[in-house]
């Protein structure tokens, strides 16, 4: 996954998954990478991560108004 960027954090994986679905639907790659500590759900962060190439549309889709 190296050329693979993290394009937003989260910190509950359901928002993590929503976005991700929300990307795959549109034909846009996505991975979710969990940091967050398995004891201390508070410490760590939800990664969303998109191939380099799809950066752009990737972040023109999630920041579009409801």
């Amino acid at each position: 996954m190296s050329n693979w960027i993290c394009i937003q954090q989260f910190t509950t994986l359901p928002e993590a998954a929503l976005a991700k679905n929300l990307l795959e639907a549109n034909g846009i790659a996505a991975s979710v990478l969990n940091k967050q500590d398995s004891s201390y759900l508070n410490f760590g962060d939800i990664e969303l991560l998109v191939p380099e190439a799809q950066v752009e549309a990737a972040l023109q889709l999630l920041n579009q108004p409801l």
